[in-house]
């Protein structure tokens, strides 16, 4: 099912949120784009077969507001071949990343657009990001690297963007590839490397996302290894791109991640490593 509204032109911005089962906070998702102090966008919201209301929110939104573009997956598909479906009809020059029950500060497109038209070597833009609870409350700060150099040198150690804080260039994901579901759950991740071997990689240096943490919907023992496990196959994989430089302690510390897969609980290292990223 496809419900998409008439404009004038097309609109610089393309904004794709996949959805599944996200009744409970995806009105405030939607809701934060379309009180950005930037206009010029459509906004691609991709149900994949939800089981509760998230339709029914949908086109809600969808009928009072021109610039949505409402999908319905006919089969649940997952979130990257629901991106790959959003952005090939995407008319804008910059896609923009969205999660469902994420909330962008209304200022968001604005500054990354603005950074984007100024910067056009970059091929990629995130930002920071506050965590929040259920209730919206704010519980933690990420930061990410800001510079190309930066990011580049750090990018075999985590994972170098927010991923539902991302603007990216349509022709640059035109000529990198789109997201590639073999490497799915870590399928940005993936992207990032393939994004970076074409062009340039840039965060702000302020939190233009509220990441939300929802109870009951981490993951489980066995996906969070199969996460680890794909995480390291992404890193061996370009570390043999003429684009990035292994260093020796990207190898001691991609040695010691591999072996920690039998050793160290999954639930242990998560908590770990997000105490260590988050301030």
């Amino acid at each position: 099912m496809n419900i998409q509204a008439s404009t004038k032109g097309d609109p610089r911005v393309s904004v794709v949120l996949t959805a599944y089962n996200s009744g409970r906070f995806i009105g405030q998702a939607i809701q934060s784009i379309l009180v950005q102090t930037f206009t010029d966008f459509e906004f691609i919201i991709i149900d994949d077969c939800s089981k509760d209301n998230t339709w029914e929110v949908i086109l809600e939104y969808a009928t009072r507001d021109a610039r949505i573009v409402a999908l319905k997956n006919e089969n649940n598909l997952n979130l990257a071949r629901s991106l790959n479906k959003g952005i090939a009809i995407a008319k804008g020059k910059y896609i923009v990343r969205m999660d469902h029950d994420d909330i962008s500060v209304p200022s968001r497109l604005e500054k990354q657009v603005a950074f984007l038209e100024e910067n056009s070597d970059v091929g990629i833009l995130g930002s920071s990001m506050e965590i929040i609870d259920e209730q919206g409350k704010v519980i933690g700060l990420r930061k990410y690297n800001l510079t190309d150099e930066s990011i580049r040198r750090h990018i075999f150690l985590y994972s170098p963007f927010c991923h539902p804080a991302t603007a990216i260039r349509k022709n640059v994901l035109e000529l990198a590839g789109y997201y590639n579901h073999e490497f799915n759950p870590a399928e940005d991740y993936d992207l990032y490397f393939r994004i970076g071997m074409c062009a340039k990689f840039a965060n702000l240096d302020e939190a233009l996302l509220r990441y939300r943490v929802v109870k009951g919907t981490s993951m489980t023992t066995g996906s969070t290894r199969k996460l680890e496990r794909t995480t390291i196959a992404i890193r061996r994989r370009y570390s043999r791109s003429y684009a990035y430089r292994m260093s020796w302690i990207d190898r001691i510390y991609n040695s010691f991640h591999f072996f920690s897969l039998f050793i160290i609980p999954s639930k242990l290292k998560s908590w770990f490593f997000s105490k260590l990223r988050n301030t």
